[in-house]
């Protein structure tokens, strides 16, 4: 059977697991193990990047020891870039090519030549898929183009995973945070949930929510979650001043806030580690009444449904402000009718 006819026979199994399952790991190894298989290699391994750490964590392999995973972990970043510019990286000599860390490690392990191609999700190099030979191997066309095939394949199979995972949290989310806030008519407790559970929920850096002051014209702290009291008590945040689009009800991205000019304390917010903001407003009726910011520690795009998410739960939460008004007014409302009453009964 000629190598073409064994990728073919390969894909037909892949798509079949795809139309048959959900599960990311059992994709992800399936992958794995028909890269070995189909193109008699040694070990193959799937990588995805850590961002903050710069590192990549193995997500599934075959053929390669603990002690080979647990060595010195590997610099993501400049070997995603080295892979994108020309689509693939071959080492023929694995244990002597200078571009390579771990040297020793991949003599120790039996390692003669490495295929590394890039995962990707919506163009986003996420991580690399490796295939590790015992014997040195000038990796042909047909082998680099099958290589990338399944890599392409892992990265649908992360990327319709993250979407079920998201769909999932978000829906977990939102009810959480209804229910938490429908359970209490104290606004300031109101405001702590709304912050803390957006902020750990959605792995955000910090939230602030802060209400518009008709008097000054300045948008007053009144909840806060994972910030330092230095980047809180940066200033007096001025309507005019800051970011005016979400106060006429739209929602902002300030994707890179290294470059954006509408950041009013860029130093500030730099030295607080914060990288990108999404800012939504909060409404009360068809009124805005403040604005809920988002801080991110990486410089991130925010997927529609994201944004659909926190605009609807900066909604609920202009709702249960507003209802803890009114009960507040009325509790007001029926103490002073309580004290009319009792000086009336008094002229009798």
């Amino acid at each position: 059977m000629t190598k073409r006819n064994n990728y073919f026979k390969t894909f037909c199994k892949i798509s079949k697991a795809f139309g048959t399952t959900l599960s990311k790991e059992k994709l992800l190894d399936l992958i794995v193990h028909s890269a070995i298989d189909t193109m008699d290699a040694k070990a193959a391994c799937l990588f995805l990047a850590d961002e903050e750490k710069d590192v990549f964590i193995p997500m599934a392999q075959k053929g390669l020891s603990d002690n080979y995973l647990h060595a010195n972990p590997i610099q993501a970043k400049k070997i995603v870039d080295e892979i994108l510019k020309g689509g693939y990286l071959s080492f023929y000599d694995a244990t002597t090519d200078p571009r390579l860390e771990n040297l020793e490690a991949k003599k120790t392990e039996g390692i003669a030549s490495i295929l590394s191609v890039p995962v990707l999700v919506k163009d986003k190099a996420i991580g690399i898929l490796s295939l590790y030979t015992g014997e040195p191997r000038d990796f042909s066309q047909d082998e680099i183009d099958f290589l990338t095939a399944l890599a392409e394949q892992g990265g649908i199979a992360i990327g319709q995973a993250r979407l079920f995972e998201r769909i999932n949290q978000n829906s977990t989310l939102f009810l959480n945070l209804a229910s938490s806030i429908n359970s209490t008519l104290d606004i300031k407790k109101i405001l702590h949930i709304l912050s803390a559970e957006i902020c750990e929920a959605l792995n955000m850096k910090g939230v602030a929510i802060r209400l518009l002051n008709n008097e000054t014209g300045n948008l007053e702290l009144v909840a806060s979650y994972g910030l330092n009291e230095e980047f809180i008590n940066k200033g007096p945040v001025s309507a005019e001043k800051s970011i005016s689009q979400v106060l006429k009800g739209e929602t902002i991205i300030v994707e890179d806030v290294a470059t954006d000019d509408r950041i009013e304390y860029r130093e500030e917010t730099l030295k607080e580690g914060i990288a990108s903001i999404l800012c939504v407003p909060i409404k009360s009726r068809e009124e805005v009444i403040g604005v809920m910011k988002l801080y991110s520690d990486a410089v991130r795009k925010y997927p529609q449904d994201v944004i659909i998410l926190v605009n609807a739960l900066a909604h609920t939460g202009g709702l249960a402000i507003q209802n803890a008004s009114m009960y507040l007014s009325l509790q007001e409302d029926k103490k002073s009718l309580e004290e009319d009453i009792w000086s009336h009964r008094s002229w009798f």
